[in-house]
Order: C-alpha cells, then sequence, then structure tokens
C-alpha cells in the first residue's frame, strides 16, 4: 500500500497529504467506490453534507474493513445550514448519517457573504470542536478577508482551508495568506477537468517521468506543499492518482507549470457565491 505522507495542523492534529474526494460520486454506487479507494490505500475521505452520500461514506468505511481511527472523515456545512444553531444540527445529522462518534475535520463549505453568517458558524464550530463532536475545524472557499475577520473577532484560526487549485487557478496569493497564518491548503478540483494536460510543461514532464499528465499534475501539489483530493469511481484511476510519490518533478518543470496560470476557474467565484 502506499505510503502517504501527512501534513501538520495547526491544532496539533496531522492530516494526510493525499486524499479522496466523493464530490459528484452518486449514492447509488458510493459505497462500492469509497470501499474501493479505501482498499487502494486512500486513508482520507473528503465528503460534505450537500453531496447527499454521507451513509454510503460510512457504509463504504465500515465494509472495508479498514479500522476507523486509521481513516481521516471531512465534512462540511453547508450554506443554508450556517449560524450557531443550525450548524450544530448539520454537524449531528452529519455524525448520524455517517455512523461515527467523532469527525476529523468539519469545514463551513462557503463564506457566503451575502448572508453574513459565517462568523457565527465559525463560533458554532469552535464550540463543538472543544464539546469533541470534531478533532479539527477549517474553512472551504475562503478568501483572504473572510480568513482575517473570522481570526480577528474569534481569535481561532481554522486548521485548513479547502480552495480550488489547478494548474490555470494556482491562487499564488491565497496559498500565500494560508501559509502566514498556518493554513493547510487543500486543493479540490484540483486536476482542474483536465484542461492543462495537453499543455507543453504537463506533457513533456508526463514524457519524462512515464508518468500521465493527472500523476504530473497530483505531483505538482505534493510539491507546493498542498494537500489534495482526487476523485475517480474506477478503481486503475484510484491507484495511479495516488502513485505520485516515487517521482519528482524538476525546479525547471515547477516553474513551466507555474507559467500555466490565467485566473481560469472550473467552480464560483467565492466572493458571490450563495446557493442555499
Amino acid at each position: 500500500m502506499t505510503d502517504v505522507p501527512t501534513l501538520p495542523l495547526n491544532d496539533g492534529h496531522s492530516i494526510p497529504q493525499l486524499g479522496f474526494g466523493i464530490w459528484q460520486v452518486p449514492a447509488g454506487t458510493a459505497t462500492g467506490t469509497i470501499r474501493s479507494a479505501l482498499e487502494v490505500g486512500y486513508r482520507l475521505i473528503d465528503g460534505a453534507y450537500i453531496y447527499g452520500n454521507e451513509a454510503e461514506l460510512g457504509e463504504g468505511l465500515r465494509s472495508s474493513g479498514v479500522p476507523r481511527d486509521e481513516v481521516f472523515i471531512t465534512t462540511k456545512v453547508w450554506n443554508r445550514d450556517q449560524g450557531r444553531a443550525a450548524a450544530r444540527a448539520s454537524v449531528e445529522r452529519s455524525l448520524a448519517s455517517i455512523g461515527v462518534e467523532q469527525l476529523d475535520l468539519v469545514l463551513i463549505h462557503w463564506p457566503v457573504p451575502s448572508r453574513d453568517l459565517y462568523v457565527e458558524t465559525w463560533q458554532a464550530l469552535i464550540e463543538m470542536r472543544d464539546e469533541g463532536l470534531m478533532r479539527s475545524i477549517g474553512v472551504s472557499n475562503f478568501n483572504a478577508e473572510h480568513l482575517e475577520r473570522i481570526i480577528a473577532e474569534t481569535g481561532v484560526v481554522p486548521a485548513l482551508n479547502q480552495i480550488e487549485v489547478n494548474p490555470k487557478l494556482q491562487q499564488p496569493e491565497l496559498r500565500a495568506v494560508n501559509a502566514k497564518h498556518g493554513i493547510v491548503t487543500q486543493a479540490w478540483t484540483p486536476l482542474g477537468n483536465a484542461r492543462s494536460f495537453e499543455d507543453a510543461p504537463i506533457a513533456e514532464a508526463a514524457a519524462r517521468t512515464g508518468k500521465s499528465p493527472a500523476q504530473v499534475v497530483l505531483r505538482w501539489h505534493i510539491q507546493l506543499g498542498n494537500a489534495v483530493i482526487p476523485r475517480s469511481e474506477k478503481p486503475a484511476r484510484q491507484a495511479e492518482n495516488l502513485d505520485v510519490f516515487d517521482f519528482e518533478l524538476t525546479p525547471a518543470e515547477m516553474e513551466a507549470i507555474a507559467g500555466l496560470d490565467i485566473g481560469l476557474r472550473c467552480g464560483p467565484d467565492p466572493s458571490v457565491f450563495r446557493l442555499l
């Protein structure tokens, strides 16, 4: 089994640097997909209430035979569940749906600044963490101003900020803000919907290393220090995505990939997104 390194979190815990995301994994196939990922060697499952497959996450974990204490489970509080009481109900629902007594990480899914509830929601996560409902708390899709506000108003720094990062959207300034606060950057849609796979820096690195373009991009994330959560329902592709720790990209290759950044998003802009 691949030995995946861990990254230290600023609260004393740690997180596998490469995990498995279950966004857009249909509930009907999610149990088998998650079981397969765990059998291949993943030890982080990144879920969310809004994905509609939390019960299957728990079923996949139990059917895999992998002990609960070996698997890092993340979930997220969705936009309509922001606010102190609603966030607590969301976390309690996720615990019941997954069938675990404690979560490893809970994130605020989006800041939704138009509702102005993300500070109150952050306060609720702090309270629940202190009660032991989860070990670590963090945020997702928070821009610098959202981070600075919750830190200033609560004194508690998120352990992790899960944001969209891929070769076409590298977000160096936001990653630098995360690093300044000791916040782990975790990349969602890390492969950028394959939009960079045919670009020369990726294709040439793949040819040199004998790896696939996807493996090159995941290795780029690893060398940047990002945590990363690719997704595939195919066991062979799951294994391929995990097999990125036996080669390195050269400094010249890393610099060439940096030149692919054009600020092109796959997902929505967090400063305005508010879907409920």
